[in-house]
């Protein structure tokens, strides 16, 4: 059976972040990939130039017209900008009862631009993170959401992934997906705890500008396979493998003039 896998997130016209590179991811990983747009931006590779909301009533009819067709097996959860916009969105998968949340708070674009608005940080925190089957956060963005400086060293990123991981649900399957790619040296260690075991998913440092959209290619490819592994652990490490070939053939692209796009097709083209 081909999974539905259905991303809520913003729009990056550059095509490198946000719902167009999680439907691109999404296929490439054997997955049908639909999208609900939370948010609108005007960006490149270069940076950030505007955020504009989409209204949160439009948000949930979106999302009450897929469900209410599609079976879907799987949400990724990527910017959504507002705290209205996440209201919205927790209810509304409350509601449904996905089967698989793949929670990805992104904050922060690769060019330092903001993404999200501060006084969303704790909605996001108390109506989200309850709901999610894996959290994704980077090591920037698991430090706001336990109102904490950045992490630096691995010991600490253990301790991390343990404090996030009680924030989520307690019952069921659930997981934190701690990314170390901003720890110094050339290792970007992955932390995946699920309250009981401590999984590292190791990897090296592959030198390229071309890393734009990183974090939403990996939590989509999450939502692409944990349907069809039924495991976490497996389709975590499937996903990990996937993003570090992209990254490795980025380069064969030439999209822009900053932090290019990495190569979701990079299999096929």
């Amino acid at each position: 059976m081909i999974p539905n896998a259905l991303s809520i997130a913003g729009v990056d016209p550059s095509g490198g972040a946000g719902v167009l590179a999680d439907v691109k991811a999404m296929s490439a990983l054997g997955a049908y990939g639909c999208a609900v747009i939370a948010a609108l931006t005007a960006q490149n590779t270069q940076g950030v130039m505007s955020v504009a909301p989409v209204p949160p009533s439009f948000v949930g009819q979106q999302i009450d017209a897929l469900f209410a067709d599609l079976r879907i097996d799987a949400v990724k959860i990527g910017m959504l900008g507002q705290q209205p916009v996440i209201q919205v969105v927790a209810e509304k998968l409350a509601r449904w009862q996905a089967p698989h949340v793949v929670l990805d708070p992104v904050m922060v674009a690769k060019s330092g631009d903001l993404l999200l608005d501060r006084d969303a940080v704790g909605v996001l925190r108390e109506a989200l993170l309850p709901q999610a089957t894996v959290l994704t956060p980077n090591l920037p963005e698991a430090g706001v959401l336990l109102e904490e400086r950045p992490v630096e060293t691995l010991k600490e990123m253990r301790r991390v992934a343990e404090r996030l991981r009680n924030k989520l649900a307690h019952s069921g399957q659930r997981w934190v997906m701690l990314k170390g790619g901003h720890l110094p040296g050339d290792e970007t260690i992955d932390l995946l705890h699920d309250g009981d075991r401590m999984i590292e998913l190791p990897g090296g440092r592959i030198d390229t500008r071309n890393t734009h959209g990183t974090g939403c290619t990996l939590s989509a490819a999450l939502a692409a396979l944990i349907p069809q592994t039924g495991d976490v652990p497996e389709a975590a490490r499937r996903a990990k493998a996937y993003l570090t070939e992209a990254i490795r053939h980025a380069d064969r692209l030439e999209v822009g003039k900053g932090h290019g796009p990495v190569h979701h097709f990079h299999a096929w083209w």
